[in-house]
């Protein structure tokens, strides 16, 4: 069975990686187990390095550096990608890439709590889902589950 591939928006990397937040934190364990990939591109991993480095994160230069190299990590790097017709846009320019790497990769979701990005649930659903960091924690447990069951599941 192929593992879950997710696309997993900034600030949620902050969660899984720096914040250690309570609800994300499943998925980062799933990510360090290796029961769900992620995917980047040198555009989403430019925007990590970006938002590290904003003074209200009050982070230093070694711990940015190992922010950054652990999620390089935990993530795959898409290479070229195929762009998809016809996704839709969000209304916040910087979020289009997640958006259009989820397509181009095929990933099963998105990731993110971007009240821009969370607004296209409809319009990407045949694509790919787009879910909270709660949602995802949910979806994963109960791919997983149906992974061990017999083919009833879904």
């Amino acid at each position: 069975m192929n593992k879950p591939l997710l696309v997993i928006d900034t600030n949620v990397v902050l969660d899984l990686l720096h914040f250690d937040d309570a609800t994300a934190r499943p998925l980062r364990f799933a990510l360090e187990d290796g029961r769900v990939r992620c995917v980047v591109t040198d555009a989403t991993l430019e925007e990590w390095r970006r938002v590290l480095a904003y003074p209200e994160f009050g982070l230093d230069d070694a711990r940015q550096t190992a922010l950054f190299s652990r999620y390089q990590t935990l993530a795959g790097t898409a290479k070229a990608l195929e762009m998809c017709a016809g996704l839709p846009r969000c209304s916040d320019p910087d979020d289009q890439k997640f958006i259009e790497l989820a397509a181009a990769v095929r990933a099963q979701g998105l990731v993110s709590k971007d009240r821009a990005v969370l607004k296209l649930r409809r319009r990407c659903a045949p694509v790919f889902r787009v879910m909270t960091p709660a949602e995802a924690v949910r979806w994963l447990d109960n791919t997983v589950a149906c992974g061990r069951q017999s083919a009833s599941c879904g």
